[in-house]
């Protein structure tokens, strides 16, 4: 047992660099749960359509629905998180997503599988993301001191993008040679392994503070919003993020329906213009550390923030042939370049402003508030686009995201943050 901890060690030391092998093991388990992700990238519309035969009012319930109702379940989990260590909390949400999505798979052998049976998986898995990211982000501010924890994030940005431009190809393959639910499958074993990567870590994690009780108190389910609306500059943050990740992934479904429908591209055509540009992503992440060395965290998180809203308006103006997709994939690189160095930028202030015992509520409450706002504005967008056209209305929601810069802290200094 010794030497295989000792194993492990050094190959978290291998992975973590100088950031410790601890990071390193959760590094390694966020990047393999990412591509699990990735790799499953469309399967449950997938699996909808195909498999069960379901419309687009079904398809769309299973998108918005889903993501929302586990959102809410979430809501008392963050609370619930901040008080416990939060190593064993990873590993139960991995463990959680696991187990629930390999009764998918299990079901279409046994020829069982229901829609009501997708949309209860989608809640679980979105509450247990939404439950997995406050833990993880409280956990890696307790692992590291402040003056690493940028270098943290671009390596997660780093790595999500990279994820994103290999897993959608590689998930479509599958499908193709292994049938709808092949994917589902891969996704459920990439958290088992994450589960093993972050059990593996070792360490001692110490207890969080004790507060008297161990009931979940109703005030603590507002806590984290009461924290991120009253510090000056998360607020504008969060309002600039559920505005701008809303209307961004609100428009996705329409450009969908106008490149695949109308513009008559082909669906190798559509996964090129979004997976091909990822690579901007990868490029800002790797700027995001040396930009805020050089100009500061402030200017870099309102340039960055500024100039990701410029590009998404030009998504209203592809036209059919190579050109129109030269465009739709130029209009990307530009947007996720910008989202590349912004990111690790605002997760790093976002951390940085939050105490220690407050971040996993805040994370959960953040999470849930641009997850409800995506799946508000993702139905809004849909009769929007039914009654104007998906034209106009993915112009409609450039226009308002060239307003969301206004929401970025513009006074006060980024730098001071909690302890």
């Amino acid at each position: 047992m010794g030497g295989g901890h000792r194993l492990g060690v050094r190959i978290g030391r291998l992975l973590g660099g100088r950031l410790g092998a601890e990071f390193g093991w959760l590094w390694g388990a966020y990047g393999t749960s990412a591509l699990g992700t990735w790799l499953a990238f469309g399967a449950f519309p997938l699996i909808a359509v195909q498999v069960l035969h379901a419309g687009p009012a079904e398809v769309a319930a299973l998108a918005s629905a889903g993501a929302a109702v586990g959102a809410a379940v979430a809501v008392p989990l963050g609370p619930w998180v901040e008080f416990r260590r939060k190593r064993p909390v990873l590993i139960t949400m991995d463990l959680a997503r696991f187990a629930t999505l390999l009764t998918i798979p299990a079901a279409y052998a046994l020829g069982a599988l229901t829609f009501l049976q997708l949309l209860l998986v989608s809640v679980v898995v979105a509450a247990s993301d939404i439950t997995f990211r406050a833990a993880s982000g409280a956990y890696l501010k307790a692992l590291l001191p402040a003056e690493d924890l940028l270098a943290a994030q671009a390596r997660f940005e780093s790595t999500a993008w990279t994820t994103t431009i290999v897993g959608p190809p590689l998930g479509g393959a599958a499908i193709g040679l292994l049938g709808p639910v092949s994917t589902v499958l891969a996704d459920a074993v990439s958290h088992l392994l994450s589960a093993l990567g972050i059990r593996a870590a070792g360490g001692r994690e110490p207890r969080p503070e004790p507060r008297g009780t161990t009931r979940l108190r109703p005030g603590d389910l507002l806590d984290g919003w009461r924290f991120i609306l009253a510090d000056a500059v998360l607020r504008p943050l969060f309002l600039n993020s559920a505005v701008f990740n809303g209307l961004v992934l609100a428009v996705q479904p329409l450009l969908a329906v106008l490149m695949l429908g109308r513009l008559g591209f082909a669906p190798w055509q559509y996964g090129l213009a979004f997976a091909a540009p990822s690579i901007g992503g990868l490029l800002g992440a790797r700027l995001a550390r040396p930009l805020v060395t050089r100009f500061g965290q402030h200017r870099v998180l309102v340039v960055a923030g500024t100039l990701r809203a410029l590009w998404p308006v030009g998504l209203a103006f592809p036209g059919p042939g190579t050109g129109g997709l030269l465009l739709v994939m130029g209009v990307e690189l530009g947007l996720i370049f910008c989202c590349g160095v912004f990111n690790p930028v605002h997760a790093t202030c976002r951390l940085q402003r939050t105490a220690t015992e407050r971040v996993a509520r805040t994370l959960s409450a953040w999470t849930v508030t641009t997850k409800l706002s995506a799946a508000v504005l993702t139905a809004a967008w849909g009769v929007l686009g039914g009654l104007l056209g998906p034209r106009t209305a993915i112009g409609l929601a450039g226009v308002l995201l060239l307003a969301t810069p206004a929401l970025l802290p513009r006074t006060t200094p980024l730098h001071d943050h909690a302890r």
